[in-house]
């Protein structure tokens, strides 16, 4: 079953360090528990994304590669 995401950030065309700038913005404007999609097309998001959730406590679902895209699917997690 696919993730359902309550919201979604394109960050098609942007390289590190932005993907995950723009997503720590875009995560608080989200309640806890819901799911953040982010697109990208920069392959370091593979390894940067985890990471990101693992330094900060959300939960990265998963990582799918959709052509030359990456969706990424991040929950928010409470404090």
């Amino acid at each position: 079953m696919p993730i359902q995401a309550d919201a979604t950030l394109d960050c098609v065309g942007l390289y590190c360090p932005m993907p995950i700038v723009q997503t720590a913005a875009k995560i608080r404007e989200l309640a806890v528990g819901q799911v953040l999609e982010v697109l990208a097309d920069d392959k370091g998001i593979q390894t940067d994304m985890p990471a990101w959730c693992a330094s900060t406590g959300h939960e990265c679902l998963g990582i799918e590669k959709v052509g030359d895209e990456y969706r990424v699917y991040v929950r928010k997690k409470g404090a």
